[in-house]
């Protein structure tokens, strides 16, 4: 049995959550992945987790197998960055996780540049719109947006966005400009992922909830911005989704007093062994040009 190979397929299922998952996660055959699983159980005569028929539990002996296990993976991904010379110079594989609308739009082209600059470095960009664990996820770089919760990572902040609330000047000139929060429930509204853009303003520093008519709903950044600009009604968005709209005057923010805090933009990084030129040298590239972007 290979030893390495079985602790790398058992990470991965852990990590994902079940076999099912994992088996996608690896691009492996599920049959292939549950018997090297459960070869290594038997190599080592324990049962390391419990299966159920929609994820998966370790027992306290899988849970001491996977935290060696995933020590020894970590220092052998060092020994092969020092051998392979990445400390030297930029060179090797970097993986960046970035959220979807805000890494195409800002992060893509500062990554494409970065690889002329750095012809040895190969980049894995990886658009998701969830919290990647680094460290269990081999990543190397995250563009996070809002608080951070994890302070065991370095952090550096390029810069802040806000959540608006818009409308086209031809939508405004029908219905009128809302003046309060209030003012919503007689106006439509373009309702685009509920559970991220909550309709709640800072009243006289209270939350307040003031939700508009629910004339349409949508599931894609795009179409809500489309349909604002058409006329549809209101909506609420990240600047960061609509620079353009903005500056063109397509799309105008309203309710600005009642605005809540701006949050932050961060580019992290793990905390652990000597840094990867590579690391360093995305950061250094990029820093400077995520800042000038607001």
């Amino acid at each position: 049995m290979d030893r390495l190979e079985a602790m790398r397929i058992l990470l991965a299922v852990v990590d994902a959550g079940s076999i099912s998952a994992g088996s996608r996660k690896l691009n492996a055959p599920l049959p292939s992945v549950s018997r090297k699983v459960a070869e290594l159980e038997r190599q080592l005569g324990a049962n390391l987790i419990v299966r159920t028929s929609r994820n998966l539990q370790l027992t306290d002996a899988g849970r001491d197998y996977v935290d060696a296990a995933r020590k020894i993976m970590a220092d052998l991904d060092e020994a092969e960055r020092r051998a392979s010379g990445e400390y030297q110079t930029p060179r090797g594989v970097l993986t960046i996780t970035m959220p979807i609308e805000y890494g195409s739009r800002y992060v893509l082209p500062i990554a494409l540049s970065f690889m002329d600059k750095y012809p040895e470095v190969s980049l894995n960009l990886l658009s998701l719109d969830r919290t990647v664990d680094l460290v269990s996820e081999q990543v190397d770089i995250a563009i996070r947006l809002g608080d951070l919760a994890d302070n065991a990572l370095h952090a550096a902040k390029v810069g802040e966005f806000r959540l608006l609330t818009c409308a086209s000047p031809a939508y405004l000139k029908r219905h009128g400009m809302p003046e309060r929060p209030s003012d919503l429930i007689d106006r439509d509204g373009i309702i685009f992922n509920k559970r991220t853009f909550f309709w709640t303003f800072d009243v006289d520093g209270t939350p307040m909830e003031a939700v508009p008519r629910n004339r349409l709903e949508v599931n894609t950044a795009a179409n809500c911005v489309a349909a604002a600009v058409g006329g549809a009604g209101i909506a609420r968005l990240f600047d960061y989704q609509i620079p353009d709209e903005l500056a063109s005057g397509a799309l105008v923010p309203i309710l600005r007093d009642f605005d809540g805090p701006p949050q932050p933009i961060h580019i992290v990084y793990a905390r652990q062994g000597l840094l990867a030129l590579k690391v360093r040298a995305f950061v250094d590239w990029a820093l400077p040009q995520l800042r000038n972007f607001r």
